[in-house]
Parts: structure tokens; C-alpha cells; sequence
């Protein structure tokens, strides 16, 4: 059945509609085959939703399979992230969680049958001797010395390297393939190295693994995959792929479809990268708020609705292209719009005392939790003779452009009073402290009744029960679009990606904000709190987005 009507079109869908028009297919079978040497990032939630979605739009399946193949970057703590943030976008996968190392040993058995058949050798090789014969982009290589080993010999030293008798880099095994072919990757590819390594879910059972370029397609056969997504990158293998199914006893034979990946602005999509940020303590670690991995965002506050509906907008093509950052940040700004209860939070608070109102009184003003959607009710803000407004909505003297507090002239507090500023009180250095201001009580809620013509809004917290916390203000993690283009991109760091304000004053009801639960702070942007850090008692709240995207006039 082709997708629904709803969901965008694109070359591999094409591709999918024309192989179930032919009877080439009677059902689609996807995957998503993620190494666990890192947390996932934005650019794996394109391929996510892409696989998933082919899978749910086709009424097919799609498997989620660990590509566990080199125990020496894997961790059992990568693994668990992966499959939080898959559950996490709303998707499910088929059946139980795959394994490439379930299948260690068909994958074995595949390479003694390719040893069999002249078609694979063991090599003794080291790295440096192997990249000399490997040749070059202008010249063919070389075969190895190795190459022509009896099919006796090459079984016999296979099987003790399984049995551990070599030291690593002493013996791989090889596929006979073509050392002249302009594809560097045909050149006797390597399928087997040693590595006693204790592996995440096999332990110590094996102590030779296998190369990627041989698992995934047989991993992909054995399940029975229809369409093998990946990005450009893997396109040159693409060869390699289709020659191990070509030459190994299975029916199956998958067909691997390259795209283009997600590149970012203002940020980097290489693990490689990434993992250097986290081991040298330039992030606080692979869920840093500013990191492009799904935890990261998640912390920060991004829904899985807005990182669906980016990689639905992007759209999928074989063209390499830079994504806007705009464009991430527009999808946000939509969700949250729509969706974040309001708040009111003073970052950079200045005393106001309302000289007219009771001193000790405390009056409970009601609150919409969102100005154009009355089906999430209202709330609770205390108001009372002191409260803290932000230093800069006020001015002693100001143009008419100015739609906030100035001495004699009035403003509206948000859900609240108008008042009216009489004179302030400075510190030494100038800086107002305290501003003194009386308040109309008939204009709760209504305008004043003689007329007057208040045009500015401002937010505010009650002084007395209003609760501190801190605001985490995140920004790009880059100063330049394109770090991964720097010689060195870290070097390239904004220095005011996280700026952390300590004298934030929230409004009460904030106590009881549950973890990436979003909010818009007045004003001020769309947060949540912390899931990591934030408490009743120490409330750290983490900017998502701004109201608007202020880098396009600064860029």
C-alpha cells in the first residue's frame, strides 16, 4: 500500500512505490541501524523519522538494530540513550531490539563459506604495509603476498584467529575482490580483525569481529530488510554491499538507497566531533542543553513534535546541503506558541513599592495560562504592595518608542494594576535600585475610567512570594555557521552560548514545573526546567528559544 496522502513525497518513496507496483515487493522492511559509540543527534532524528515513517506509512516494519561491532567505542550506556530517544520521537520499533552481534555467528559462518569459495584470504598485513598497497585515487593497488593462500590455509588460520592464538593487527581476513578497481573500497576489503575486547552483550566469547561493510548487509538480509537507508556517504560501498550478497548463500537481497545528511548551522554532526567537546570538558556532557544530540535538545526543551515536523520540512534528497539553524528554531517557536502555558519571571530585577497599596496584603490575581486558548484555564498570581519588575523596563526619561515605565508616566503590570512611577532610588554607581510608584485599584482588569490611554505591559513577581531560581540563557553553541569547516572548530566556540543568571525571581506556581515541561516566560522566551538539575527547592530553568531569532540581524 502506498503512504498516505498526508506525507510528502520524496525520491526513495518513489523508489518504494514503483518496487510494490512491480511485485518486486509485497511489503516494506526498513531499519535503523545505529553504532552505539555516542549519543544520537539531531541529523540521526532525519534518519529516524525517515525509516520510521516509511514503516508506518507503507503499513510495514522497521527494526531497530544496534550496529555493536566494535566493542572498543560501545557502551551499554549509549545503547539505553538511543532506544530513550526513538521511544521519545514517538515511534516504535518491530519485535525486540536487534543486535548486529546476535548474528556473530552466521556472519562467521558466511565468511567460511566465502574462504571456501576462493573469495575471502587471511592477510598478514600490518595497517602501515596495508595502506602502501592499497594504492592511491591515480594508482591501482597492489595484491597482498597473502592473497593466493590455499583454501586449507586460509580456514586453518581463520579459525585460530577466532581462537585467539595471533596478536591484534597480525592477521585480518580479506575479500578477493579487485586491488585495480577505481573504487578504492573493492580493493580486498578487510572483513575481520582481531580485538580482545570484552564486548556490551557477547562479553568475551568473541575475540575477532566483523567490519561493518560485511555485517550490515548480511545483518540486513538475515532480517529480511526491503530498503537499506543510509546517507551519501555510504554510497561509494554501496559495491562492496551488493558483492557479499552477490557471493554468500541468502535469498535476500536488500537495496541500499543513499540520501543526503542533515548538516546544521552553528554547530557539528560528527560524532567524532562531538565526542572530542565531551572528553575535553567543552560541554558538560553528550546531554549538554547546547549539544545537537535528541537528549540535549530534550533537556533544553525542544518537543518531539518540532524535530518531526523540522525533519518532515527538510525533506529528503540527494543533494548536501546547510539547514538554516532559523529553520530548526521556526519549528520550535510554532509548537511552543501554541502549546506553553505562560509564566512570569524578572531575570534582572528592580524593587517596585507601591506607596498606595496595603502593606501587608496579599491578593490573589487571576491568570490565563494562554492568551487565545481559554482550554488551559487559569492561574494564581500573588499580588502585593512590592514586587520586582526587570531593570530594563524602566527609564527616568525615555522616548515615546519606549512602552514601559517611566517616572510620571503610567503602565499596565501583565494580568494586573496600572501603575504610575513617582521617583527611584540609586546605588552608588547610578544604577536605579528602587522605584516608588502608586497604583489605580479600579483598573483591574479594565481600563481607567477617565479615559486614560495606557499603552505599555510589563511583567512582574510578587517580592515577598515570589521564589529565586536560576535561568540557564542558551544559545548557538558556534560563533560561525560552518565550524566543521574550521581548522579547528573548537576553537570556534561562543563564549556566550550558556549565560547563567542567579537572580532570576520566578512566580510561585513555577515551584511545582515538571521536567521539559515548556513554558514562555513573558517577554522573555520559551524555557523548562532542567531535568537534570532542578528541584522545588532549587528551581534551574533552561532557555529553549527566544521569542524571536536574533542572530538574523547580527549575522
Amino acid at each position: 500500500m502506498s503512504q498516505e496522502s498526508t506525507s510528502p513525497t520524496n525520491f526513495i518513496r518513489n523508489i518504494i512505490d514503483q518496487d510494490l507496483a512491480s511485485g518486486k515487493h509485497s511489503s516494506v522492511v526498513t531499519r535503523f541501524p545505529p553504532e552505539p559509540n555516542g549519543y544520537l543527534h539531531i541529523g540521526h532524528a532525519k534518519s529516524i523519522c525517515l525509516n520510521f515513517g516509511i514503516g508506518q506509512d507503507y503499513q510495514g516494519q522497521t527494526n531497530l538494530r544496534f550496529d555493536d561491532t566494535n566493542p572498543a567505542k560501545e557502551d551499554i550506556d549509549f545503547v539505553n540513550s538511543i532506544k530513550s530517544d526513538v521511544e521519545w520521537l514517538g515511534f516504535e520499533w518491530n519485535g525486540d531490539i536487534r543486535y548486529s552481534s546476535n548474528y556473530f555467528q552466521q556472519i562467521f559462518d558466511y565468511a567460511v563459506e566465502l574462504i571456501k569459495n576462493g573469495k575471502a584470504f587471511v592477510c598478514e598485513l600490518d595497517a602501515e604495509q596495508m595502506r602502501e598497497y592499497r594504492g592511491t585515487l591515480k594508482e591501482p593497488g597492489v595484491n597482498s603476498p597473502w592473497r593466493d593462500r590455499s583454501i586449507e590455509d586460509n580456514l586453518d588460520l581463520f579459525e585460530r584467529m577466532r581462537k585467539g592464538e595471533f596478536k591484534e593487527g597480525s592477521h585480518s581476513l580479506r575479500l578477493k575482490i579487485d586491488m585495480a578497481s577505481p573504487n578504492i573500497n573493492l580493493r580486498d576489503p578487510i572483513i575481520y580483525r582481531i580485538r580482545f575486547i570484552e564486548h556490551h552483550q557477547t562479553g568475551n566469547e568473541w575475540c575477532i569481529y566483523p567490519m561493518y561493510d560485511f555485517t550490515h548487509c548480511i545483518s540486513d538480509a538475515i532480517e529480511g530488510i526491503t530498503h537499506s537507508l543510509c546517507t551519501l556517504e555510504f554510497e561509494d560501498h554501496r559495491p562492496v554491499y551488493d558483492w557479499v550478497i552477490d557471493n554468500i548463500s541468502i535469498e535476500v537481497h536488500p537495496q541500499q538507497i543513499e540520501f543526503s545528511r542533515l548538516n546544521l548551522e552553528y554547530t557539528v554532526m560528527s560524532k567524532r566531533k562531538l565526542a572530542t567537546l565531551v572528553e575535553d570538558k567543552l560541554v558538560e556532557g553528550w546531554d549538554d542543553p547546547r549539544m545537537p544530540t535528541i537528549a540535549g535538545m530534550r533537556r533544553r526543551g525542544y518537543t518531539p513534535a518540532s524535530l518531526v515536523e523540522f525533519c518532515k520540512r527538510i525533506g529528503v534528497t540527494k543533494q548536501e546541503n546547510m539547514i538554516e539553524m532559523s529553520a530548526l528554531e521556526s519549528c520550535i517557536r510554532e509548537d511552543l506558541n501554541t502549546s506553553a502555558p505562560r509564566a512570569m519571571v524578572v531575570l534582572n530585577p528592580i524593587k517596585v513599592i507601591i506607596e498606595n497599596y496595603p502593606e501587608y496584603q496579599v491578593e490573589q490575581l487571576t491568570a490565563p495560562n494562554h492568551p487565545s486558548d481559554e482550554t488551559m484555564g487559569t492561574r494564581q498570581v500573588p499580588f502585593t504592595r512590592e514586587v520586582f519588575i526587570d531593570a530594563a523596563d524602566f527609564k527616568e526619561e525615555a522616548n515615546k518608542k519606549f512602552k514601559r515605565l517611566v517616572l510620571d508616566k503610567e503602565v499596565r503590570l501583565r494580568n494586573g494594576y496600572v501603575i504610575k512611577a513617582l521617583r527611584c532610588d540609586k546605588d552608588s554607581d547610578g544604577n536605579v535600585t528602587t522605584v516608588y510608584c502608586s497604583y489605580d485599584d479600579e483598573t483591574l482588569g479594565k481600563n481607567p475610567s477617565d479615559g486614560r490611554k495606557v499603552k505599555g505591559v510589563i511583567h512582574w513577581v510578587s517580592a515577598s512570594e515570589g521564589v529565586p531560581a536560576t535561568v540557564r540563557l542558551y544559545d548557538r553553541l558556534f560563533t560561525v555557521p560552518n565550524p566543521a569547516a574550521e581548522e579547528y572548530f573548537n576553537e570556534k566556540l561562543n563564549p556566550e552560548s550558556l549565560i547563567s543568571v542567579t537572580t532570576a525571581i520566578v512566580e510561585p506556581s513555577l515551584v511545582t514545573a515538571k521536567a521539559e515541561m515548556a513554558y514562555q516566560f513573558e517577554r522573555e522566551g520559551y524555557f523548562c526546567a532542567d531535568s537534570k538539575e532542578s528541584s522545588p527547592d532549587a528551581l534551574v530553568f533552561n532557555r529553549t528559544v527566544g521569542l524571536r531569532d536574533t542572530w538574523e540581524n547580527n549575522a
